[in-house]
């Protein structure tokens, strides 16, 4: 089934080695952290490469709270729907043959698109795995226009060339439509003709059905055993505590954490600390006990381990 809509959406990008310059401070206590780096079981989610952008904090105020007694409009139920979305770049058709094609496709599994609120505005954040960029966008039947963008200002080296190739497309107004299903398809036809097709998979706050509280866990580069009698090693995480300010104020202890974190991949030579979402999960989801799903939002510090 196919029906037809405009929007767009964005990426919120990270740098595995960079540190993040604003770091939103979470209340983590000590205790609940250490009985939270054991959980037991559970399904290992599908993971992205780190260093991808995530959708954990771009839909913080998600278009999904609406309340469902009020009537929402033919766009707010298309925004609504995109916003459970994280959309990546499938294929380009440039009747051109310009030079977009091979720069993005080159790279399609990191372009990415999200569709979030902030402050009450309706917002697409996008990126090619380095900046993330975002402008306000309006929909009006099926025609999404964005005002003008604005981007963190990280340093891409060879993304460079790519990252001002999507800002490009993504100005102006777009005409798309989507094919639904488990992994709905997102058409975007751009004002200079230029046919992008996103695929979609939910994001955290969709599958989970909540929003995630945000927890701050350094991870070592090297792992431990899972019990004292078990050959099975896993990752070793303390929780990290930082004020208002961003400021780190406290650490636990290292703990065996036996769950997995969605979307992180742990190379054993890197100490790291990560900005996580934490969601609870209901008797339905969890198995042997587990409490929480713990999905990567960024990697905020990263030091070679001596």
């Amino acid at each position: 089934m196919t029906s037809s809509f405009t929007t767009l959406s964005s990426i919120r990008s990270f740098s595995r080695f960079a540190l993040v310059p604003s770091i939103l401070a979470a209340s983590l206590a000590l205790g609940a952290c250490q009985k939270d780096a054991a959980p037991t079981g559970g399904d290992a989610p599908d993971n992205t490469e780190a260093g991808t952008l995530t959708d954990a904090t771009l839909n913080t105020d998600a278009a999904s709270d609406t309340s469902s007694d009020t009537k929402l409009t033919s766009e707010q139920e298309i925004i609504k729907d995109l916003a459970r979305y994280r959309w990546t770049l499938m294929d380009i058709d440039d009747k051109s043959g310009g030079p977009v094609i091979t720069t993005l496709m080159d790279i399609k599994e990191q372009v990415m698109l999200l569709f979030s609120q902030n402050q009450g505005q309706n917002t697409l954040n996008y990126s090619v795995g380095c900046n993330t960029i975002s402008a306000v966008y309006q929909l009006q039947g099926q025609t999404l226009t964005t005002e003008e963008s604005m981007s963190t200002k990280m340093l891409c080296e060879d993304l460079n060339k790519a990252e001002n190739l999507l800002n490009t497309l993504m100005q102006g107004s777009s005409q798309l439509s989507v094919t639904e299903g488990e992994n709905p398809v997102l058409t975007q036809v751009t004002s200079n003709a230029i046919t992008l097709t996103w695929q979609g998979k939910l994001t955290s706050q969709a599958k989970y059905n909540s929003k995630g509280e945000t927890v701050f866990w350094a991870v070592n580069a090297k792992k431990v055993a899972c019990a004292d009698d078990s050959s099975e090693m896993c990752l070793q995480v303390k929780p990290v505590i930082y004020d208002d300010q961003g400021i780190k104020v406290s650490e636990g202890e290292w703990s065996a954490f036996t769950g997995e974190i969605d979307g992180y991949q742990h190379d054993g030579m890197h100490d790291e600390v990560l900005r996580l979402q934490r969601y609870e999960l209901d008797s339905n989801e969890s198995t042997e006990g587990e409490e929480y799903a713990y999905v990567l939002d960024a990697v905020i510090e990263s030091a070679v381990a001596e």
